[in-house]
């Protein structure tokens, strides 16, 4: 069961995200706050696997949140209105993903899962923000990869267990090839290498 904190200053929001994620079958939501300040006050003593901390909350915004405190849990963080600054700021104060809140339900609890296993989640929004489509695509040279890693390629935006499970490998062999995958195509996280998965889908 991942236990689930929600910080959000809006309560219909915070009543919202409970409702939906609390309703997933391992999602547990064991508490709720409407501002950074309460949140640092109960991370001490806090019992959570996952925070979804809104970007931009009153007094401590999102950020200033993850730089004043280093949370044993992931820090998934949450925005209606994000630019690909917001992002990078996030990500680079310690955030494990970012989604915004245009996403489904399900991309929401896609998110806490995928932070609580260690993969680094970014919305489709938010990846439109830090790669437009309308940019050049990265360049990559896919004839690289085995038909295996090609095979792990496409599945990325899962876990190494839920890729594990689909292609019958063990999950430490899945591993092997993500970092395979990610040196291989130069890029710096399972994201980017996603993103150039696009290519074998077209």
């Amino acid at each position: 069961m991942i236990r689930l904190v929600i910080v959000d200053d809006q309560a219909l929001v915070r009543e919202g995200l409970s409702l939906i994620l609390g309703s997933q079958p391992d999602i547990e939501v064991v508490a709720e706050f409407a501002d950074g300040e309460a949140l640092l006050d109960a991370a001490p003593d806090l019992a959570a696997d996952v925070i979804l901390l809104d970007l931009h909350l009153t007094g401590l915004d999102g950020v200033a949140v993850l730089r004043s405190h280093t949370f044993d849990a992931k820090v998934l963080v949450l925005t209606a209105v994000g630019s690909a600054a917001d992002v990078q700021r996030a990500l680079a104060a310690g955030a494990a993903g970012f989604v915004l809140k245009d996403a489904t339900g399900a991309e929401l609890a896609a998110a806490v899962r995928g932070a609580h296993a260690g993969v680094r989640p970014l919305s489709a929004s938010a990846a439109e923000l830090l790669w437009p489509r309308s940019a050049p695509a990265p360049a990559a040279d896919l004839s690289v990869l085995t038909s295996r890693e090609r095979e792990v390629l496409r599945l990325l935006g899962q876990s190494n267990r839920e890729i594990a499970r689909s292609l019958g490998l063990a999950e430490r062999t899945v591993k092997t090839h993500v970092s395979n995958i990610l040196a291989k195509l130069a890029v710096d996280s399972r994201t980017q290498a996603a993103l150039l998965a696009q290519g074998l889908r077209d």
